[in-house]
């Protein structure tokens, strides 16, 4: 059976086109790479309900290499994705740019090395947000994977490593001037995590400084708050990550916001279709035993904000196929239309 069968994307007008190098895409807005969440169902999604551009889980340039199994999975794609941006990590230049041929090799649309990454096992390796630590070795990777890389390249950095180690700007336009085509900020310190609110003037500080498109990431998880960031820093994109977890919806509904200043809430019905979609693709790519236990978590977000939903989390357990998938979503969601929640 065909990923197509699955896939009907929303029918809307055109929102702002993005170019990044030779690739156009139909509006601003870019799914975030988020690890145990943007495998190949989720991207599908989120490509129906209006992002521009997905992005592949974070991978490890190593691990495509030495052709681990499982890495080689986060490759795994379908047209009705395209385009597709596979980002990669790693500490040195000639192993990201030789997983940078294999990704292109794959089909990746785009190329988007993490330069900000602040999870202990990636940065303890100088790989992720460490690299803001060496601005050489960044200047010798982009270079590197430049020389190679036939597809658009962009890089993902954060404000830098700590307050004490803030060089962003400079980091920023040497990416630049080793030829990348466009540059994500996330803006935090590596060290701060997801604590704290993001410094969107430093979004804007980039964008009045570069010539390369500014992508601005972080604490978007409304459609208030991207129309916001677009506002006040005048970035050139929009990335999404947690704030589409169990609301891909946000896509279409900050295009809907920026041209009828209005926005439509899924409703019930809408919620439990998507939820049995993306079940259904889960389990054509991973299997229905791995497929219930990821859906158990993406149930808490998909549920979030609904009345009840702690007492419906308790039946989780009790998911382990489609069958018991649909007897939990039914009971539920006609407790709270029958106002029983």
């Amino acid at each position: 059976m065909s990923w197509s069968l699955f896939f009907h994307p929303y029918l809307s007008q055109k929102y702002v086109m993005l170019k990044i190098g030779s690739l156009k895409l139909e509006n601003c807005l870019i799914m975030a790479p988020m690890a145990g969440i943007t495998n190949l169902p989720f991207r599908l999604i989120a490509k129906k309900m209006g992002a521009g551009l997905v992005t592949t889980e974070m991978i490890s340039a190593a691990g495509l290499i030495m052709s681990h199994k499982r890495t080689g999975q986060y490759l795994k794609s379908d047209p009705y994705e395209k385009p597709l941006s596979v980002q990669l990590f790693g500490s040195e230049p000639a192993p990201i740019a030789r997983a940078c041929q294999i990704a292109i090799d794959s089909g990746a649309d785009m190329v988007d090395i993490n330069m900000g990454c602040p999870v202990k096992k990636v940065v303890k390796t100088g790989a992720g947000g460490f690299l803001l630590r060496t601005p050489e070795k960044i200047r010798k990777i982009v270079g590197a994977v430049r020389n190679i890389c036939t597809v658009p390249l962009t890089v993902k950095i954060r404000t830098g490593w700590s307050n004490n180690e803030n060089f962003v700007l400079e980091i920023a336009q040497m990416i630049e001037g080793e030829g990348a085509d466009a540059i994500t900020i996330h803006p935090r310190f590596v060290t701060q995590g997801f604590s704290g609110s993001a410094d969107w003037s430093i979004i804007s500080m980039l964008k009045d400084a570069l010539n390369i498109p500014v992508i601005g990431s972080g604490d978007i998880v409304t459609p208030n708050l991207a129309l916001q960031m677009k506002r006040r820093s005048g970035c050139d994109g929009i990335m999404i990550g947690r704030g589409a977890i169990g609301n891909p919806w946000i896509f279409q509904q900050i295009q809907d916001l920026e041209r009828s200043s209005e926005y439509n809430y899924p409703t019930l019905t809408d919620r439990k279709s998507l939820i049995l979609e993306h079940f259904i693709l889960l389990t054509r790519f991973m299997g229905e035993i791995v497929a219930s236990r990821m859906m158990r978590n993406l149930l808490i977000w998909y549920t979030k904000g609904l009345p009840n939903s702690c007492s419906f989390r308790r039946s989780f357990t009790s998911i382990f196929d489609y069958k018991s998938l649909v007897l939990s979503l039914d009971n539920y969601f006609l407790s709270i239309s029958e106002g029983k929640g």
